[in-house]
């Protein structure tokens, strides 16, 4: 989960590594560190725990000196505390080397001993040392970088990217990647490598991802790649299609401020050119002709947090327009239960970063067991898209808050997409009713301006929230699982204790929970299209109403039969059920931002958190 950043050309490369690691930052927040080749071949160090503004002021204080290649680290601790110590960089062969690291070496304790052994010592807890240490070793018996990266990396288990410097070959710089992400950024006289492409977009837009267990080494003229034999890799790039400034703030207070009002753009973007003549039009799907997709007798969506709930959301969409059972699993819990797939059952994976390790390990074992796959990412050249046999992208930019909302909004997006898709191969609906639900869908981002237009109702109700300790979300049918996300959301940005319910449970266990002054936000089905169980959510709010909850119901315009019971009511614009979770879910954004920054927290990098899990 960890920020990586490398660079060798003309500029002063530790402007490049800090400006990467800004854009970085949220993969890891605990301690930050960057090694500077100097022009006269001396490795310089600096890292500091706390965020990576510490290491700045440091920096600014203390400066290094001017070299064109180095190396950048923003951390997310997994071994060893966040401590100056075991921030990366770490070095080898008696300081002339330095590594850093991102994921788990899960062989270290092993390897530890037997340095150790040998009369080699440490300073730090972390397994990133040991690797340091390893390739240090390597370096004095091999004299070449590269081929003591590769008897390294063979030593090693678990999965990682590892990018290091060597004093005595100054403007090389040396990566591999097992398990976590790797991209090259190739410049003019220059090349940079990345955990994601936000590290060098500011100077490139040309782009190769690194695939599995492959070595890269960059120097300011040449990208050579090869497996970790030595072998060479043909590789191939790609065009970013954002530029450098969609990853800034721009003006914004925060960057999920500005990515919950970038919701309405991200879903148009998704749907653009997919949608023609009134049928969907995925030209990602080719591979998958009509003949494959009639014969799917089962679809498994597999996704974590929030992604699981987009999955949650579009199971309802799916089967109901394409009549072929969903299931939705979470991805660390998938591959662990041995479950039966075969050749036809599609397998469709949801990330925004596409490097969600537990995610990834799904999608390859289901491929392994003869299910086809296909990705839904908003992540051009990650690891996922590129395991699966088909990628549906979602276009709604780079998400840098920790806390997902636009890319939540663009996956129900892109999954609605493929479900309307799906039904037409399928036949089970017709050209009318597909037009219609299609139509349904390019309304919502003109929807979701007008519940963006009227939030200020919502940013007073976090507000005069601020002490609230405990808070409950309710939903029926596609009302659950945006309940589940309104809590998830609370829980990460506020650190309070909230819980997303179906309705229909509150009898079942949860309504013990209720008493006087309890904040409950319910999700209103609409009375037009989902008659069935508006009544039923109504009668959920006099039962918690009676035992002295505080109601807060998001409902429909026009939806007169919640205003006796609630005390609070959010409106979002008429829409079919289907598409109301879109609308719904940002009133609840907003809340769980407002309430965070009512309380004085970080609503861009909640505490113990990391954008991209890259470690299981």
């Amino acid at each position: 989960m960890c920020g990586i950043v490398g660079y060798v050309g003309e500029r002063n490369s530790l402007d490049v590594l800090m400006g990467g690691l800004r854009r970085l930052e949220y993969r890891g927040y605990d301690s930050a560190g960057v090694a500077v080749v100097d022009d006269d071949g001396a490795i310089e160090t600096m890292k500091r725990a706390g965020k990576l503004q510490v290491l700045a002021d440091e920096l600014s204080e203390n400066p290094l000196h001017r070299g064109g290649t180095g190396i950048g680290h923003t951390r997310w601790a997994t071994h060893g505390g966040p401590t100056d110590s075991n921030a990366h960089p770490h070095l080898g062969d008696d300081g002339r080397l330095a590594l850093i690291h991102n994921g788990i070496i899960e062989n270290f304790s092993e390897l530890k001993e037997e340095l150790l052994a040998e009369g080699f010592s440490f300073e730090s807890e972390t397994d990133t040392e040991v690797a340091a240490v390893l390739l240090g070793k390597e370096y004095a018996a091999t004299g070449d970088l590269r081929e003591a990266f590769r008897n390294t990396v063979s030593r090693l288990d678990g999965a990682f990217t590892l990018l290091a410097v060597h004093r005595a070959e100054p403007g090389v710089v040396v990566g591999a990647r097992r398990n976590s992400p790797l991209v090259i950024g190739l410049g003019e006289g220059e090349n940079f490598l990345g955990s994601d492409v936000a590290a060098f977009v500011e100077y490139t837009k040309r782009a190769v991802a690194i695939g599995q267990d492959q070595i890269v080494t960059i120097t300011a003229d040449e990208v050579v790649v090869t497996d970790f034999d030595g072998q060479p890799v043909e590789v191939e790039s790609f065009e970013v299609a954002w530029d450098a400034s969609a990853a800034e703030k721009g003006g914004w207070s925060s960057f999920m401020r500005k990515e919950v009002a970038e919701q309405p753009e991200a879903v148009a973007k998704t749907l653009l050119g997919r949608v023609v003549d009134g049928r969907v039009v995925i030209p990602e799907l080719e591979s998958f002709g009509d003949e494959e997709l009639r014969g799917i007798r089962r679809i498994t969506l597999i996704a974590c947090g929030t992604a699981a709930y987009a999955g949650m959301v579009a199971k309802y969409a799916i089967e109901q327009w394409a009549r072929v059972p969903v299931e939705v699993e979470l991805s660390h819990e998938f591959r662990y239960r041995e479950p039966v797939l075969d050749e036809h059952t599609l397998v469709v994976s949801i990330s925004q970063s596409g490097e969600t390790m537990d995610t990834l390990m799904a999608v390859k074992y289901a491929r392994e067991q003869g299910a086809r796959t296909i990705s839904i990412c908003n992540t051009q050249g990650a690891t996922i898209p590129r395991e699966s046999d088909a990628v549906v992208y979602t276009h709604a930019g780079p998400e840098v808050a920790v806390a997902s909302t636009k890319a939540f909004v663009a996956q129900i997006a892109a999954l609605y997409l493929f479900g309307l898709h799906l039904a037409r191969v399928r036949g089970t609906l017709s050209a009318e009713a597909l037009a219609d639900q299609l139509a349904e869908l390019q309304a919502v981002p003109e929807k979701l301006e007008a519940v963006l237009a009227e939030s200020e109702k919502v940013t007073q109700l976090a507000h005069w929230m601020a002490d609230t300790r405990s808070v409950l979300f309710l939903g029926r049918h596609v009302g659950y699982p945006i309940a589940l996300e309104g809590a998830l959301k609370l829980k990460e940005l506020a650190y309070i204790h909230a819980e997303g319910f179906a309705a229909g449970e509150l009898k079942h266990g949860p309504i013990a929970l209720i008493e006087p002054g309890q904040p409950v936000f319910v999700v209103v089905p609409s009375p037009r299209g989902s008659a069935a169980l508006h009544p039923k959510v109504v009668s959920n709010i006099q039962e918690i109403r009676a035992r002295g909850a505080r109601v807060i119901a998001i409902a429909e315009e026009g939806d007169a039969a919640v205003l006796p019971f609630a005390d609070e009511v959010l409106r979002i614009p008429l829409a079919a059920p289907l598409f109301e979770p879109l609308l719904a879910v940002v009133p609840l954004q907003i809340f769980a931002m407002e309430l965070s920054q009512a309380k004085g927290l970080d609503v861009d990098q909640p505490r113990n958190l990391a954008k991209s899990v890259t470690v299981e």
